[in-house]
């Protein structure tokens, strides 16, 4: 099996609603789907969970070197049929001019198949004239695009629509999705809801899978993902950097990872480059748990909303107690984005109003207004810092409405744009607690993970000869 990819000419199309529906159609006819997003985005992933009820992956191709994605992506192939949600357009890179971290670039990686889903509403003839102008300016940069899939469209025109993009492009047009008054999923400043928020949704998905099974061409789409492309070339056994398999046993630690509604954004390799390197992860509700779990040696607080519920993680001062003082103890954190502004001494809600914190950081999240800083980073520091040496960078990516003024002089690292010379500086640290608004991808510096690693092994076994 070697999958295939839904993208499109660019954000808005319905690329999350085509992937799901289609998730749940090849689900019900055994198909053992399983989902993949290209790029940094956490939201989309969450809803394919839902529907497959197993954990999705990213395919980066910035954050990961190509043979990294072949073997990852190669290992799913075995015993899957892996569909992958595009990002942003199907051209659209990490800079205005670049196909660099592009779903065609992806595509192009491992060489799979990919369905063009366009939004017909307030178009017809115009629709052929858009594929066409995809493939032509695919052409001389290696056609992947195999298919198109209109959204949006009214069942009457399709067929002579069908007809004109068949005959004027040489692709097949694979089916359509009409205006569906069921499906209600709304979204807000980091892009769609959570799936949690969205009442029904399992019912949503469910009709949504019913009515492709009859406009999309499902059967031709499963075969071309078993027989288009050839399946990506083995490469490095372990199938991602930094994630060597350890020869005797690894020194273990306990890592505890925020999970519930206000902390829910974790790329799924960084989690398994902390498994390898000697976690056992447990997780827990900033929100309704009263204490941390039991001998927890290090806290992982990913991205969320936090600001939704800034009123119930004010009010769950045991937690902020906890937090505040085992990290005064020394406890290794990390915080990124929304976990950063939980470490903060107050977070302001959407309605204007401020929230006491866990406190580990002076200072106040506020609502900036606009997105100021949007997409990849590279990050780096000139001194020797905590987890993170001067000759090294770690990748990550920045995307949000919240912010905190803070002197320059507290924030250690700087973050460098990939495309251009702009850069800023960021990331905090606090005894062995690292925060910033960054999201980091940790196997692009294992050596970042390995220290974090080491740091909460060394707690481990300072408290263990404390408590003996």
């Amino acid at each position: 099996m070697v999958g295939f990819m839904i993208a499109a000419p660019g954000s808005g199309s319905g690329k999350t609603m085509i992937t799901c529906g289609l998730l749940e159609l090849l689900k019900g006819k055994g198909y053992n789907p399983f989902a993949y997003k290209c790029g940094p985005d956490y939201i989309d992933g969450l809803f394919h969970r839902r529907i497959l009820e197993v954990e999705g992956s990213n395919l980066d191709s910035y954050f990961e070197e190509p043979d990294h994605l072949r073997e990852k992506y190669r290992r799913c192939a075995e015993k899957h049929l892996p569909v992958v949600e595009g990002v942003m357009g199907y051209f659209d890179g990490l800079g205005g001019d670049t196909l660099k971290a592009s779903s065609w670039e992806i595509a192009h990686i491992l060489d799979i198949p990919v369905i063009l889903a366009v939004d017909a509403r307030g178009a017809s003839l115009s629709l052929a004239a858009v594929v066409k102008g995809f493939i032509e300016f695919e052409q001389c940069r290696g056609r992947q695009i195999r298919a198109v899939i209109f959204n949006r469209m009214s069942p009457m025109l399709y067929p002579r629509i069908r007809e004109a993009v068949e005959r004027e492009t040489g692709i097949r047009a694979a089916g359509f999705v009409p205006e569906l008054d069921f499906l209600k999923v709304g979204s807000r400043h980091l892009g769609l809801v959570l799936p949690e928020e969205v009442p029904g949704l399992k019912d949503q998905m469910r009709r949504l899978g019913e009515c492709l099974e009859k406009t999309v061409d499902w059967k031709f789409l499963a075969e071309l993902g078993r027989q288009e492309g050839r399946p990506c070339e083995k490469t490095a056994e372990n199938g991602a950097i930094g994630m060597e398999e350890k020869d005797g046993l690894v020194p273990s630690f306990r890592l505890s990872i925020a999970m519930d509604e206000a902390f829910c954004f974790y790329y799924q390799d960084n989690l398994k480059l902390l498994e390898a390197l000697g976690a056992e992860l447990v997780s827990f509700s900033p929100i309704r748990d009263r204490s941390l779990p039991e001998e927890t040696d290090g806290i992982l607080f990913g991205g969320g909303y936090p600001e939704l519920y800034a009123k119930e993680l004010s009010a769950n001062k045991a937690m902020g107690t906890a937090v505040r003082e085992a990290a005064k103890k020394g406890l290794p954190i990390l915080g990124e984005c929304g976990g950063y502004l939980y470490l903060l001494d107050e977070l302001e809600d959407p309605e204007g109003h401020f929230w006491p914190m866990a406190g580990i950081f002076r200072g106040k999240g506020y609502r900036k207004g606009k997105n100021g800083r949007f997409g990849y980073i590279q990050i780096h520091t000139e001194k020797e810092g905590l987890y993170l040496r001067p000759e090294e960078a770690i990748r990550g990516h920045e995307f949000h409405y919240w912010d905190c003024a803070v002197p320059e002089d507290e924030l250690v690292m700087m973050a460098q744009k990939p495309a251009g010379n702009r850069s800023w500086p960021c990331i905090r640290t606090e005894k062995n607690t690292l925060a910033g608004f960054p999201h980091l991808y940790y196997p692009s510096c294992p050596s970042f993970a390995a220290r974090f690693a080491k740091t909460c092994i060394s707690y481990r076994q300072k408290r263990n000869e404390a408590e003996s």
